[in-house]
Protein backbone atom coordinates (compact mmCIF):
# COMPACT_ATOMS: atom_id res chain seq x y z
CA UNK A 1 0.00 0.00 0.00
CA UNK A 2 2.99 2.17 0.73
CA UNK A 3 4.92 1.85 -2.20
CA UNK A 4 1.17 2.04 -4.42
CA UNK A 5 0.85 5.76 -2.45
CA UNK A 6 3.98 6.86 -3.44
CA UNK A 7 3.95 5.43 -6.99
CA UNK A 8 0.65 7.74 -7.07
CA UNK A 9 1.88 10.88 -5.08
CA UNK A 10 5.06 11.58 -6.44
CA UNK A 11 4.86 11.32 -10.15
CA UNK A 12 1.69 13.68 -9.95
CA UNK A 13 2.52 15.79 -7.74
CA UNK A 14 5.52 16.38 -9.83
CA UNK A 15 3.53 17.11 -12.85
CA UNK A 16 1.70 19.67 -10.77
CA UNK A 17 5.03 21.59 -9.94
CA UNK A 18 6.28 21.36 -13.09
CA UNK A 19 3.13 23.47 -14.14
CA UNK A 20 3.56 25.56 -11.43
CA UNK A 21 7.01 26.68 -12.55
CA UNK A 22 6.06 27.36 -16.23
CA UNK A 23 3.02 29.39 -15.05
CA UNK A 24 4.36 30.94 -11.74
CA UNK A 25 8.02 30.95 -11.89
CA UNK A 26 10.40 28.45 -9.89
CA UNK A 27 10.10 30.17 -6.99
CA UNK A 28 6.97 29.06 -6.22
CA UNK A 29 7.11 25.96 -7.91
CA UNK A 30 9.78 25.63 -5.06
CA UNK A 31 7.76 26.85 -2.30
CA UNK A 32 4.69 24.42 -2.99
CA UNK A 33 7.30 21.44 -3.06
CA UNK A 34 7.85 21.80 0.37
CA UNK A 35 3.92 21.01 1.53
CA UNK A 36 4.12 17.40 3.26
CA UNK A 37 2.26 15.89 0.35
CA UNK A 38 4.40 13.10 0.01
CA UNK A 39 5.86 12.84 3.63
CA UNK A 40 2.59 13.22 5.32
CA UNK A 41 0.75 10.05 3.92
CA UNK A 42 3.74 8.11 4.44
CA UNK A 43 3.98 8.82 8.07
CA UNK A 44 0.35 8.77 8.44
CA UNK A 45 0.66 5.00 6.86
CA UNK A 46 3.94 4.55 9.37
CA UNK A 47 1.40 5.11 12.36
CA UNK A 48 -1.37 3.05 11.06
CA UNK A 49 0.95 0.27 10.65
CA UNK A 50 3.56 0.85 13.10
CA UNK A 51 1.23 2.80 15.65
CA UNK A 52 1.40 6.41 17.00
CA UNK A 53 4.48 6.14 18.77
CA UNK A 54 6.73 5.01 15.78
CA UNK A 55 4.67 7.77 14.02
CA UNK A 56 5.77 10.58 16.53
CA UNK A 57 9.26 9.57 16.10
CA UNK A 58 9.40 9.16 12.56
CA UNK A 59 7.63 13.11 12.61
CA UNK A 60 10.68 14.45 14.53
CA UNK A 61 13.01 12.93 12.05
CA UNK A 62 10.94 13.86 9.00
CA UNK A 63 12.17 17.72 10.72
CA UNK A 64 15.19 16.60 11.62
CA UNK A 65 15.49 15.46 7.58
CA UNK A 66 14.96 18.96 6.66
CA UNK A 67 18.68 19.65 7.23
CA UNK A 68 20.07 16.40 5.02
CA UNK A 69 17.35 17.87 2.08
CA UNK A 70 19.11 21.52 2.67
CA UNK A 71 22.41 20.01 2.43
CA UNK A 72 21.54 18.29 -0.78
CA UNK A 73 20.43 21.85 -2.48
CA UNK A 74 23.12 23.59 -0.76
CA UNK A 75 25.81 21.27 -2.70
CA UNK A 76 24.00 21.05 -5.35
CA UNK A 77 22.58 24.62 -6.18
CA UNK A 78 26.55 25.67 -6.22
CA UNK A 79 28.15 22.46 -7.93
CA UNK A 80 25.74 23.10 -10.72
CA UNK A 81 26.49 26.55 -11.83
CA UNK A 82 30.60 25.11 -12.82
CA UNK A 83 29.39 21.27 -13.15
CA UNK A 84 27.20 19.01 -15.53
CA UNK A 85 24.06 17.54 -13.67
CA UNK A 86 25.72 14.35 -13.08
CA UNK A 87 28.60 15.78 -11.00
CA UNK A 88 26.14 18.61 -9.26
CA UNK A 89 23.47 15.28 -8.43
CA UNK A 90 26.66 13.31 -6.89
CA UNK A 91 27.74 16.50 -4.55
CA UNK A 92 24.35 16.88 -3.51
CA UNK A 93 23.84 13.09 -2.70
CA UNK A 94 27.49 13.14 -0.78
CA UNK A 95 25.77 16.18 1.07
CA UNK A 96 22.63 14.44 1.49
CA UNK A 97 24.40 11.14 2.80
CA UNK A 98 26.70 13.24 5.37
CA UNK A 99 24.04 15.31 6.92
CA UNK A 100 21.79 12.12 7.34
CA UNK A 101 24.57 10.29 9.13
CA UNK A 102 24.90 13.11 11.48
CA UNK A 103 21.55 13.28 12.09
CA UNK A 104 21.26 10.09 13.49
CA UNK A 105 22.98 10.73 15.77
CA UNK A 106 21.36 13.53 17.45
CA UNK A 107 19.49 12.92 20.56
CA UNK A 108 16.67 11.97 20.12
CA UNK A 109 12.95 14.68 20.44
CA UNK A 110 11.53 17.63 18.77
CA UNK A 111 13.62 20.34 20.27
CA UNK A 112 16.59 18.57 18.71
CA UNK A 113 15.04 18.55 15.62
CA UNK A 114 13.70 21.99 15.22
CA UNK A 115 16.91 23.10 15.87
CA UNK A 116 18.82 21.15 13.62
CA UNK A 117 16.47 21.85 11.05
CA UNK A 118 16.04 25.77 11.64
CA UNK A 119 19.94 25.90 11.43
CA UNK A 120 19.81 24.43 7.90
CA UNK A 121 17.17 26.89 6.82
CA UNK A 122 19.10 29.82 7.87
CA UNK A 123 22.57 28.48 6.50
CA UNK A 124 20.46 28.09 3.19
CA UNK A 125 18.61 31.29 3.13
CA UNK A 126 21.84 32.58 3.51
CA UNK A 127 24.05 31.03 1.46
CA UNK A 128 22.39 29.58 -1.20
CA UNK A 129 23.87 31.45 -4.51
CA UNK A 130 21.82 34.64 -5.56
CA UNK A 131 20.52 35.38 -9.36
CA UNK A 132 20.48 39.80 -10.00
CA UNK A 133 19.54 38.73 -13.77
CA UNK A 134 16.30 37.61 -15.05
CA UNK A 135 16.14 33.69 -15.67
CA UNK A 136 14.70 33.19 -19.04
CA UNK A 137 12.09 29.81 -19.26
CA UNK A 138 11.27 27.13 -21.61
CA UNK A 139 8.41 25.33 -22.34
CA UNK A 140 8.75 21.74 -21.77
CA UNK A 141 7.24 19.11 -23.86
CA UNK A 142 5.16 16.17 -23.03
CA UNK A 143 8.22 13.74 -23.55
CA UNK A 144 10.48 15.77 -20.69
CA UNK A 145 7.46 15.68 -18.08
CA UNK A 146 6.91 11.92 -18.76
CA UNK A 147 10.66 11.43 -18.30
CA UNK A 148 10.42 13.74 -14.89
CA UNK A 149 7.50 11.47 -13.64
CA UNK A 150 9.36 8.44 -15.00
CA UNK A 151 12.17 9.48 -12.86
CA UNK A 152 10.15 9.91 -10.07
CA UNK A 153 8.69 6.93 -10.00
CA UNK A 154 11.91 4.66 -10.33
CA UNK A 155 13.98 6.92 -7.01
CA UNK A 156 10.44 5.68 -5.35
CA UNK A 157 10.38 2.74 -5.80
CA UNK A 158 14.50 2.18 -4.74
CA UNK A 159 13.39 4.48 -1.39
CA UNK A 160 10.97 2.66 -0.41
CA UNK A 161 12.18 -0.97 -0.55
CA UNK A 162 15.38 0.50 1.08
CA UNK A 163 13.51 1.84 4.19
CA UNK A 164 11.02 -0.95 4.63
CA UNK A 165 13.40 -2.67 7.61
CA UNK A 166 14.35 0.46 8.80
CA UNK A 167 13.38 1.90 12.34
CA UNK A 168 11.90 5.08 13.32
CA UNK A 169 14.60 7.38 12.61
CA UNK A 170 15.92 6.37 9.30
CA UNK A 171 12.09 6.17 8.11
CA UNK A 172 11.52 9.51 9.15
CA UNK A 173 14.56 10.58 7.20
CA UNK A 174 13.97 8.57 4.41
CA UNK A 175 10.65 9.64 4.62
CA UNK A 176 12.10 13.00 3.01
CA UNK A 177 14.43 12.27 1.15
CA UNK A 178 14.78 14.69 -2.05
CA UNK A 179 12.46 12.62 -4.44
CA UNK A 180 11.45 15.62 -5.72
CA UNK A 181 14.64 17.75 -5.76
CA UNK A 182 16.68 15.29 -7.31
CA UNK A 183 14.13 15.52 -10.23
CA UNK A 184 13.56 19.12 -10.30
CA UNK A 185 16.89 20.13 -9.48
CA UNK A 186 18.17 17.70 -12.90
CA UNK A 187 15.51 18.62 -15.20
CA UNK A 188 15.50 22.41 -14.86
CA UNK A 189 19.35 22.50 -15.01
CA UNK A 190 19.63 20.86 -18.44
CA UNK A 191 16.02 22.67 -19.26
CA UNK A 192 16.95 26.07 -17.89
CA UNK A 193 19.89 26.63 -16.22
CA UNK A 194 21.61 27.22 -12.97
CA UNK A 195 20.03 30.32 -12.19
CA UNK A 196 16.60 28.55 -12.55
CA UNK A 197 17.60 25.79 -10.26
CA UNK A 198 18.76 28.26 -7.47
CA UNK A 199 15.42 30.23 -7.23
CA UNK A 200 13.35 26.61 -7.25
CA UNK A 201 15.58 25.63 -4.29
CA UNK A 202 15.26 29.17 -2.69
CA UNK A 203 11.43 28.85 -2.99
CA UNK A 204 12.17 25.36 -1.21
CA UNK A 205 13.52 27.21 1.68
CA UNK A 206 10.45 29.30 2.22
CA UNK A 207 8.27 26.42 1.77
CA UNK A 208 9.92 24.47 4.67
CA UNK A 209 7.73 26.22 7.43
CA UNK A 210 4.22 24.46 6.12
CA UNK A 211 6.22 21.17 6.29
CA UNK A 212 8.04 21.42 9.41
CA UNK A 213 4.18 22.53 11.12
CA UNK A 214 2.94 19.75 10.01
CA UNK A 215 5.54 17.16 11.48
CA UNK A 216 5.83 19.13 14.95
CA UNK A 217 1.89 19.16 15.49
CA UNK A 218 2.18 14.85 14.41
CA UNK A 219 4.96 14.61 16.66
CA UNK A 220 3.35 15.93 19.86
CA UNK A 221 0.28 15.07 19.29
CA UNK A 222 0.09 11.53 18.06
CA UNK A 223 1.49 9.87 21.70
CA UNK A 224 -1.69 11.24 23.10
CA UNK A 225 -4.81 12.14 20.66
CA UNK A 226 -4.49 9.07 18.13
CA UNK A 227 -4.11 8.98 14.48
CA UNK A 228 -6.94 10.70 12.64
CA UNK A 229 -6.89 13.97 15.09
CA UNK A 230 -3.26 14.34 15.23
CA UNK A 231 -3.50 14.27 11.14
CA UNK A 232 -6.17 16.46 10.68
CA UNK A 233 -4.73 19.27 13.18
CA UNK A 234 -1.39 18.73 11.57
CA UNK A 235 -2.92 19.60 7.95
CA UNK A 236 -4.85 22.78 9.40
CA UNK A 237 -1.99 24.04 10.91
CA UNK A 238 0.45 23.15 7.90
CA UNK A 239 -1.79 25.44 5.51
CA UNK A 240 -1.79 28.31 7.85
CA UNK A 241 2.02 28.03 8.05
CA UNK A 242 1.89 27.80 3.85
CA UNK A 243 -0.46 30.99 3.57
CA UNK A 244 1.73 33.01 6.23
CA UNK A 245 4.72 32.01 4.34
CA UNK A 246 3.48 33.04 0.79
CA UNK A 247 3.25 36.24 1.99
CA UNK A 248 6.95 35.91 2.59
CA UNK A 249 7.24 34.38 -0.85
CA UNK A 250 5.80 37.54 -2.46
CA UNK A 251 7.25 40.07 -0.74
CA UNK A 252 10.70 39.10 -2.08
CA UNK A 253 9.34 39.34 -5.50
CA UNK A 254 11.17 36.95 -7.56
CA UNK A 255 13.38 38.06 -10.43
CA UNK A 256 11.64 35.97 -12.83
CA UNK A 257 8.39 37.77 -11.35
CA UNK A 258 9.83 40.90 -12.43
CA UNK A 259 11.36 40.53 -15.34
CA UNK A 260 7.70 39.24 -16.76
CA UNK A 261 6.24 42.40 -15.98
CA UNK A 262 9.14 44.30 -17.65
CA UNK A 263 8.47 42.67 -20.64
CA UNK A 264 4.97 43.66 -20.77
CA UNK A 265 5.72 46.99 -19.87
CA UNK A 266 7.82 46.98 -22.70
CA UNK A 267 5.33 45.06 -25.17
CA UNK A 268 2.94 47.84 -23.87
CA UNK A 269 5.12 50.50 -24.85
Amino acid sequence: MLLTLKLALVPAFLAALTVAGRVWGPSVAGWLAGLPVVAGPIVLLLALERGPAFAALASAASIAAIAASEAFNFAYAWTCRRSAWSLALMAGMLGWVGVAMLLTHLPGGLVWAVAAACVAVAISQNGLPRVTAPVPTVRLGLGELALRMLAGALLTVAVTTLSASMGAMWSGLLSVFPLLGIVLAVSAQRAHGADFVALLMRGMVIGRGSFAAFFAVTAAMLPHYGVWLSFGCAAVVSMVAQGMTGRLLRAKRPVQALSRELAEQQSAD
